[in-house]
């Protein structure tokens, strides 16, 4: 398997620290307000890597954190009328309820930055006991100075950065570059007493505090979104490295970003959409499969008609299931003849191909193609003359193939539940539309099923005689 590292800009091997471990830090939300669908690229993108190492066998401690204090939680709560914790907890459970309508399964473990903050304020008194941060007037901020390796991952040098770079002026910090750890007390905000005076923790430390607390000092794996690089995880770096003088992760991956209509998402624009907004109106496998059709590394357009094209591409996988599933039911013969055999091997090299697109950087979009040629052999191939066993291996095949990407998994088969209800919704679109025939017949065929309709205020009813 092979990982383009962001770090030295080329593919490399994937050799966890332990064999068959692998710790994974992927930076998450500020829970302020519901997750775009921007987001929701790199949080499906990242839930996916994690999805297929478990694939392969490997045992993965997945951290996601929440950012739970950040000026845009203070100035929320603070026009709200509510506390940061209540804002925090309400967001928090917004955030659960539509990750897992798009099947991102969860974390090892979800940390927030209020529940750090004595490990962050013991983590930034290491840092200033090294010489590489400082206090003035009750902030604390880190000396990128004093750290060597600052803008490696960027690709910069410091003054390259810093020429580069909005920054704001602070006379106090001794160098313009420089980035808070720590923030004295303002009116108005959230604070925790510190050897600095009462205040908060900067936005960057909590990931480091977090990552180094949970999976060590090293660990394998450190992701998020492209718009991360710099500062936040350049900072990352500088400050975890600084405390531990080890290396702070092994691969740097990062997803490109979601443009909607080949523009950048914008509220002033009005091309901004939550995702839940997108849930509303699509199923969530679709969307997971139009957030893979690219390769997680290539920046991906949205728009309504590759959503369509990607909701055409999932019915005709499903339909392809479906039938396979009713050619099982139709079939006579059990065993696997000779010759049977021969197919098994051709649909274990679908498998070597799918896993070969996968290892080579989570290729998903070419994953998802050699799923379409293994449905497309399957159906040319299977008849009513397969047995059920080669049958049965083909749709495990399919259905073991679409885990890891979080598709695939739905039960094609209606319950009897759901052919009632489809059937009382066609007999009410066929009474608004006047036709009593079609609406009668409707109902006379459940009734000779054995079930009772009845019209009521507040809608149609139905039990069984």
């Amino acid at each position: 398997m092979k990982i383009f590292n962001t770090m030295t800009r080329q593919k490399e091997k994937f050799v966890p620290i332990t064999p068959g471990e692998v710790k994974m830090y992927v930076c998450g939300p500020t829970v302020y307000d519901f997750f775009h669908i921007g987001n929701a690229r790199t949080f499906v993108i990242f839930d996916t890597v994690r999805r297929y190492l478990e694939y392969k066998g490997y045992k993965v401690s997945y951290i996601q954190n929440f950012t739970d204090i950040d000026d845009k939680l203070i100035k929320r709560a603070n026009e709200e009328g509510t506390t940061l914790k209540e804002l925090g907890e309400r967001f928090i459970g917004e955030y659960y309820k539509d990750a897992d309508a798009l099947h991102i399964e969860r974390a090892t473990c979800n940390p927030r930055a209020t529940e750090f903050v004595q490990e962050i304020i013991r983590f930034i008194s290491d840092l200033i006991e090294r010489g590489y941060a400082y206090e003035v007037d009750g902030d604390v901020y880190f000396n990128t100075k004093s750290f060597k390796g600052y803008g490696k991952l960027s690709g910069q040098n410091l003054e390259d950065l810093q020429s580069g770079a909005r920054i704001g002026v602070d006379e106090r910090k001794k160098d313009p570059m420089d980035f808070a750890l720590w923030k004295n007390k303002k009116p108005g905000e959230p604070a925790w007493e510190s050897p600095w005076g009462e205040g908060r923790p900067g936005w960057h430390i909590e990931c480091s505090c977090m990552s180094s607390k949970l999976l060590g000092e090293t660990i394998d794996i450190h992701a998020g979104g492209m718009d991360l690089v710099f500062p936040h995880h350049e900072n990352e770096i500088a400050q975890s490295e600084a405390r531990s003088g080890k290396k702070f992760a092994n691969y740097w991956m990062h997803s490109a970003y979601l443009n909607i209509n080949n523009k950048k998402m914008s509220k002033s624009l009005k091309n901004f959409f939550t995702t839940r907004e997108i849930l509303e109106e699509y199923d969530a496998e679709v969307v997971r499969m139009f957030l893979l059709s690219a390769q997680y590394r290539t920046p991906l357009n949205f728009t309504k008609e590759l959503l369509n094209s990607a909701k055409l591409s999932m019915e005709r996988l499903y339909n392809s299931i479906s039938n396979l599933e009713s050619l099982y039911d139709e079939v006579k013969n059990e065993k696997v003849t000779d010759e049977e055999s021969k197919y098994i091997k051709i649909i274990d090299e679908y498998k070597e191909k799918f896993e070969s697109r996968m290892d080579d950087d989570f290729n998903t979009a070419d994953a998802i193609s050699v799923i379409f040629e293994l449905i497309k052999d399957v159906n040319i191939n299977m008849n009513i003359n397969s047995s059920k066993e080669l049958i049965r291996y083909a749709l495990d095949t399919i259905r073991n193939l679409g885990r890891p990407l979080g598709i695939l998994q739905k039960t094609t088969k209606k319950t009897i539940e759901d052919e009632v209800e489809e059937l009382i919704q066609k007999r009410q679109e066929a009474r608004k539309n006047k036709d009593f025939k079609l609406a009668d017949k409707i109902r006379d065929d459940l009734s000779a099923r054995g079930i009772v309709l009845e019209d009521t205020k507040a809608g149609v009813r139905w039990k069984y005689k």
